[in-house]
């Protein structure tokens, strides 16, 4: 009797790793996957991948729905994505092709990323086909920007000017962060022509540390700190810094380490292009260098909140119907982060404001169907991380190097509260799930 009753047993309950065995086989033979079908999966996951990173998706989301769609299509994937390049290895019964994508970082498109994330879920939940979905893909790589040219300069104006009043900065510092976002953004159109070029970030901030040299001369008292950080913002790489930390503290050392490494060589050349501007402002303009300026009224602060966003949208090609949104996230994160600063420190600020911004843009995710990154890379930037760390390169660069060292730590102590209130975040509000 207990013979039968031990067998009986065994036969009912297969052991813990036949079941985990069973769930990781490829399901090709379950499926019936033909050979021609697998090698077009193959080719429609490279499409995919490509499509994904070119237009601003992080390496856990990349290897996240990379790994859905293979499942789906029935054939195994796994993936190891970088902000260069994309290591690949898809299986199929005796199959199996391992492959280098090799990418290059481009800037983000907020419209086709949501477009791209939408069409991967639906493949992976299988309401779209394959081919639909590779015709699909097609198109939305053939989709001119949304915006361009004179657009996107003006952008570059509105977003540099209504930067200044976050920094405390008067209408002297809006007038010169509006001349400075001018040239960003002229430069910043010229780079998207030219990529391999890269020089847009330190010519950028030479004209700015000679504008606000000007500037400071011509219209007393102008802040050069406040005009050169606010004008410059919109080629700041906080936004990278807060994302390679992300990388990092989710254990992806390798993407963290690149993007960590890529933000700190643009803040070195733009603090040794800003002091190569400043020293030829001080020596053409002889402008007063220690200046305080005049801040405007509180209610210019709203009005600054409403358009700073709105001009960032544009930059990262945001669709309008998500302006609601983005203005009421970047409005909640900058009042949860000047609270929280003049309670309990700057760290505590940013804390508080990215944790709003990652609770609000998750809800925002699972009731509109959208990616995260659509609302919270806007509300990021309202947190300014990267203003910190430029003040830091800036201050090295002029031979202050502990008070360089000093804002350089306070940049990290930011960028981790922001990733900390991040992550936070995921916790209370867990993102769409892939399966």
């Amino acid at each position: 009797m207990i013979r039968r009753l031990t067998a009986a047993f065994w036969r009912s309950d297969p052991r813990p790793d036949e079941r985990a065995l069973a769930r990781a086989a490829p399901r090709g033979a379950e499926s019936g996957v033909s050979e021609a079908d697998a090698r077009a999966a193959f080719d429609f996951v490279e499409k995919l991948a490509r499509a994904l990173h070119r237009y601003g998706y992080t390496a856990p989301n990349i290897e996240d729905a990379l790994t859905a769609v293979c499942e789906r299509l029935g054939i195994r994937g796994e993936f190891f994505a970088t902000p260069t390049a994309i290591f690949a290895t898809v299986q199929w019964e005796k199959h199996d092709d391992t492959f280098l994508i090799r990418v290059v970082p481009g800037g983000t498109n907020l419209d086709k990323l949501s477009r791209l994330d939408r069409l991967a879920h639906d493949v992976a939940d299988g309401r779209v086909s394959m081919q639909d979905a590779s015709r699909q893909i097609d198109e939305i790589r053939a989709t001119p920007p949304r915006y361009r040219g004179k657009a996107t300069v003006a952008a570059a104006v509105v977003a540099s000017a209504c930067s200044a009043p976050f920094f405390g900065g008067g209408w002297r510092e809006m007038i010169t962060c509006g001349a400075i976002g001018f040239v960003s953004g002229l430069l910043a159109l010229i780079g998207r022509r030219n990529l391999r070029v890269g020089l847009e970030e330190p010519a950028a901030a030479f004209f700015a540390g000679l504008i606000a040299c000007a500037a400071a001369a011509l219209m007393p008292p102008t802040s050069l700190f406040i005009a050169t950080c606010a004008g410059l913002i919109i080629l700041l790489p906080g936004l990278t810094v807060t994302t390679a930390i992300s990388e990092l503290a989710t254990q992806h050392l390798a993407s963290g380490t690149a993007r960590m490494m890529s933000a700190l060589i643009v803040f070195v050349t733009m603090g040794f292009g800003l002091a190569v501007g400043l020293k030829v402002g001080i020596m053409s303009f002889s402008p007063p260098v220690e200046a305080t300026s005049v801040p405007l009224p509180a209610w210019t602060l709203v009005v600054a909140l409403v358009l700073a966003p709105l001009a960032f949208m544009v930059r990262f090609q945001a669709n309008p119907r998500d302006a609601v949104p983005i203005v009421a996230i970047c409005a909640l994160a900058f009042g949860c982060a000047r609270l929280g600063a003049q309670t309990l420190g700057i760290g505590t600020g940013a804390f508080g404001g990215a944790l709003a911004v990652g609770v609000a843009s998750g809800l925002h995710s699972r009731l509109r169907n959208r990616p995260v990154l659509v609302t919270s890379t806007v509300g990021i930037l309202m947190l300014v991380p990267g203003s910190v760390g430029f003040r830091s390169i800036a201050d090295m660069i002029a031979r202050d190097p502990v008070k360089g060292i000093q804002t350089g730590i306070t940049m990290l102590v930011t960028a981790v509260a922001i990733v900390t209130g991040l992550l936070l975040a995921r916790v209370i509000v867990p993102g769409r799930s892939w399966r």
